[in-house]
């Protein structure tokens, strides 16, 4: 099979010093340059997930899902948690990027003391004095293996795959929301159609009960006409105990609660869109679910030189400066003070390979988020073919359906016909009416496929396709 290769590369800053993180590994996934076969040739992934998707679902043409799809993303529990996971690590990045600079401090004290008489070196007294004291103080990690600079660019991959993920939540919403919608709908026409056919089922029950009466009918006959209208009656149940359901599968979705929240029928499927041939595969990138995998192989990749650092020493920086006096003339240049210090070096020198082994742990996530990214990579693909076949092999489906239900009709009225002619006996009429309602339920369904792949096509590609 011709292919190119989705490949994420992740671009990291050199460390200081000695200690240097691993050169970024391209992670390379063999996938087909077209979803139909094309030249093969070799592309790096450029994620594509802040491109706009827009109102993708006005393309059916309904009111109602676009009323459903504004609630659902003003109100949706769901959603709301996701974002709030993203303010989360923007606030993790915020906290972890201030260590780039020193931290000052203000300090402040007013303190009454007494030292003993007998203290080492003094002269034989006891003092009682006043101290104040009003300056600030300055501590700065020197980051000299890189450890400050890994953290924060591990932090950033983070809140930027937290980006992605939000998107990816609010995408996944959005067809939730359209594909219950269409179920919905689906619904309700075989809904009405089931009423129809009660309605007409009900009418040759009539007649056949007639005609039994009238001595020109059996009694069979009668029970025949009234199991098919038994169980189209049964069916009809069925089905608006499933749009029942499925209305408070939009409720939850919407973030309503299912009391109180009601869909107004419509006996029609919602019209699936036309997906356009040839739909390349970089479309792929704007897949914020392969964004996020991407960035957080960048993250893993960062921690490796957090955890590298950490084998080296860990030098601090401190400073203080201000006014100290023991009397009440404080702000004066006499009583000013500074000290340059501590200079802090932590220098590890035996933990029990407690560093080294966060050092292969931080190599071994690093793989993981490897194989999460291929592995995304990989089910994304099946994700789209799995969704154009469905709509191609649906398109096909639908054509062969209608004629089944154009010769069932047909069949079904001249059964009838035949009956009321006393040309047939009922089973006749009874084979061909469940026939014929079975192939019209079979369109139903298959129509309603249809506008769930339309939607499953915009999920897997990451928007709609233009």
């Amino acid at each position: 099979m011709r292919s190119r290769t989705l490949a994420g590369t992740i671009a990291l800053g050199l460390l200081a010093g000695c200690a240097q993180v691993p050169a970024p590994r391209p992670v390379a996934v063999a996938t087909p340059a077209h979803f139909d076969a094309i030249p093969p040739s070799w592309t790096e992934a450029a994620p594509a997930d802040g491109a706009p998707r827009g109102a993708w679902w006005q393309a059916f043409g309904d009111p109602v899902l676009d009323d459903l799809e504004a609630r659902a993303d003003k109100a949706s529990p769901t959603l709301a948690a996701v974002l709030a996971r993203r303010d989360e690590a923007r606030a993790v990045l915020g906290q972890t990027a201030a260590a780039l600079v020193p931290e000052v401090d203000g300090v402040a004290s007013a303190e009454r003391e007494r030292e003993a008489q007998d203290r080492p070196l003094t002269t034989g007294s006891a003092v009682t004095y006043n101290a104040y004291t009003v300056g600030a103080q300055l501590s700065y990690e020197i980051d000299l293996w890189g450890r400050v600079r890994n953290s924060v660019a591990a932090a950033r991959s983070e809140a930027r795959a937290t980006e992605a993920d939000l998107a990816s939540a609010r995408l996944s919403l959005q067809a939730q929301v359209a594909d219950a919608y269409a179920r919905l709908r689906g619904l309700d026409a075989e809904a009405d159609l089931l009423s129809r056919s009660v309605d007409a089922y009900t009418r040759a029950y009539d007649l056949t009960r007639r005609r039994h009466i009238g001595g020109a009918a059996s009694g069979l006959d009668e029970n025949r006409a009234m199991t098919v209208l038994g169980n189209a009656r049964a069916l009809a149940v069925d089905v608006a105990n499933q749009r029942t359901t499925t209305e408070h599968e939009l409720a939850a979705l919407v973030g309503a609660p299912a009391s109180g929240f009601h869909v107004a029928p419509v006996a029609h499927v919602i019209p699936a869109p036309g997906v356009p041939v040839g739909t390349p595969s970089t479309l792929l990138q704007r897949r914020p679910d392969i964004a996020a995998a991407e960035r957080r192989i960048a993250e893993a990749n960062a921690r490796i030189g957090v955890a590298h650092a950490a084998l080296y020493p860990l030098v601090t920086l401190g400073l203080g400066a201000g006014y100290q006096t023991t009397g009440p003339a404080l702000l004066s240049a006499p009583n000013t003070f500074w000290a340059l210090g501590p200079l802090g070096l932590d220098l590890p020198l035996f933990d029990g390979g407690k560093r080294r082994a966060a050092l292969r742990q931080a190599r071994a996530q690093f793989d993981e988020a490897a194989a999460n990214y291929r592995t995304t990579v990989i089910g994304a693909f099946r994700d789209v073919e799995d969704a154009l076949s469905a709509a191609r092999d649906l398109s096909r489906e639908a054509d062969e359906q209608q004629r089944a239900v154009k010769a069932a009709e047909t069949t079904s009225q001249l059964s009838f016909t035949r009956y009321r002619e006393g040309a047939a006996d009922y089973l006749e009429v009874v084979t061909s009416q469940t026939d014929a309602l079975n192939a019209e339920r079979t369109l139903l369904a298959v129509e309603t496929r249809r506008a769930q792949a339309s939607v499953a096509i915009v999920r897997a590609l990451g928007g709609p396709v233009s």
